[in-house]
């Protein structure tokens, strides 16, 4: 998962308007529209899963159907060249590829992140489970975000991108595979893993999967804010991905410190998860979250200081950044559980029609910050440029690619911030005890079983 949402969110914008010459309001759209369809794709395969656990007593077959994202992923940046030299084709060919992708990546992440809530944990063994997951996904992110750059090159073919998709689609691959496996050891022992219950009743369509989205939103207030908090906070960290190429070629001018920022931004998670994960059981989810936003917010207007000071302030910034983002990430994905539990027996019943608001609310985050940042630049007059070509920005761009890069960031956090300070269910949850670990095959001092 994290190569899958690194990847696209660091390189695709850039990929449009420094390979294929797409321009970048263009190229913003050819990202944007395949997201949109996630409003209602997401949600509806939460539904799907909720139904495929009621009567199979698991969601495997929809975990092993999203292990077919690989080729689609390849396809995404493998532009054929009677296509690359078309601009609007290629923008096309791109946005019809991302939402077959998409599209399998939903039925893979959907599922796998219903299973926190799926297994009976309380309040610190969620974020428990959860600093684990954050830890590997990390590393995915790291390895996505390191090395596509490096294999991507300067950006000038299309074949050097379609190689890197290669390389990281079979990486990706292998593990969703290994992530199948582990869900299915995780369902109880002695429990036959087909058992059939009662499964929910009637047609699922468009209009169902918008009105479940609309009673889940309004019956649970505090999931109601975690998700508008965490939509902001996911459009600035995917803004934060798209102008980092921008901002390393333009304000840094050093276009081969992409990998380095990334680095920066994304190693700190794997060492301040652990820390972010005991400071927790201290301050609480809440406090710990709210930490991490408002410093998110100094470290982006730090990276306004571009390369005056040489690069060692964007890579310190970078990396308080990167501290910032193992929280960002670690405790909304840990209260989601907490705020379905809290809601009570039925809520949990219908736990994927919840991760499928969550995950929809991410990618829609994912495609309104690259499409932000086009648009910045777009105002600031970008010029997009074909494969090789050199092409001199003003000084409206430049600026633009600054700006985006860093005041944008910094108010679109503040703002997730102040839905944030509203949130007033973790010292709720905290105090309520959790259930008694499920006997499985092993055990385990901080988490059940499924």
């Amino acid at each position: 998962m994290g190569v899958y949402v690194t990847v696209p969110g660091l390189l695709l914008l850039y990929f449009l308007t420094d390979t294929l010459g797409v321009a970048p309001w263009l190229a913003g759209l050819a990202l944007l529209v395949p997201k949109a369809v996630d409003i209602v794709l997401h949600p509806f395969v939460g539904s799907l899963s909720d139904r495929e656990r009621a009567r199979r007593g698991n969601r495997l077959r929809l975990l092993a159907a999203g292990c077919a994202l690989a080729p689609a992923f390849v396809a995404l940046f493998a532009v054929p060249a009677p296509v690359a030299d078309r601009p609007w084709v290629a923008a096309v060919w791109v946005a019809g590829w991302f939402v077959v992708a998409n599209a399998l990546f939903a039925s893979y992440q959907v599922p796998y992140l219903a299973t926190p809530t799926d297994m009976t944990v309380g309040y610190h063994g969620r974020t428990r489970v959860l600093s684990f997951r954050m830890v590997v996904l990390t590393v995915g992110i790291l390895v996505g975000g390191a090395l596509a750059p490096l294999l991507a090159g300067e950006g000038d073919s299309v074949a050097r991108y379609a190689v890197m998709a290669l390389v990281l689609g079979v990486f990706t691959a292998v593990f969703q595979v290994v992530g199948v496996g582990g869900v299915r050891d995780l369902l109880p022992a002695g429990a036959p893993r087909g058992t059939r219950g009662a499964a929910p009743t009637g047609r699922r369509g468009p209009g169902a999967t918008l009105a479940e989205v609309r009673d889940v939103l309004r019956r649970n207030a505090p999931f109601r804010l975690l998700t508008l908090a965490y939509l902001l906070a996911s459009t600035t960290t995917h803004l934060v991905l798209a102008g980092l190429p921008y901002y390393t070629r333009h304000a840094l001018h050093r276009p081969g410190f992409t990998t380095v920022l990334m680095a920066a931004f994304v190693a700190p998670a794997l060492l301040t998860t652990p820390l972010w994960f005991r400071v927790s059981r201290r301050w609480g989810k809440q406090r710990c979250l709210l930490l991490a936003q408002a410093v998110f917010v100094a470290g982006a207007l730090g990276l306004g200081a571009g390369d005056a000071a040489g690069p060692a302030v964007p890579v310190l910034c970078t990396l308080v950044l990167g501290v910032c983002f193992a929280g960002l990430q670690l405790f909304p994905f840990s209260m989601v559980p907490d705020a379905v539990r809290e809601a009570g027996r039925s809520e949990i019943e219908r736990t994927g029609a919840y991760t499928g608001v969550w995950t929809a609310a991410e990618s829609m985050g994912a495609a309104a910050g690259p499409y932000l940042y086009s648009a910045v630049l777009a105002l600031g007059g970008y010029a997009a440029a074909r494969a090789g070509e050199e092409v001199a920005q003003t000084t409206g761009a430049h600026t633009a690619i600054l700006l985006g890069f860093t005041v944008l960031p910094a108010l679109l956090m503040a703002g997730s911030l102040a839905v944030q300070l509203r949130y007033r269910l973790d010292a709720q949850a905290a105090r309520s005890p959790g259930p008694p670990p499920a006997q499985g095959r092993r055990k385990d001092p901080g988490c059940g079983r499924a």
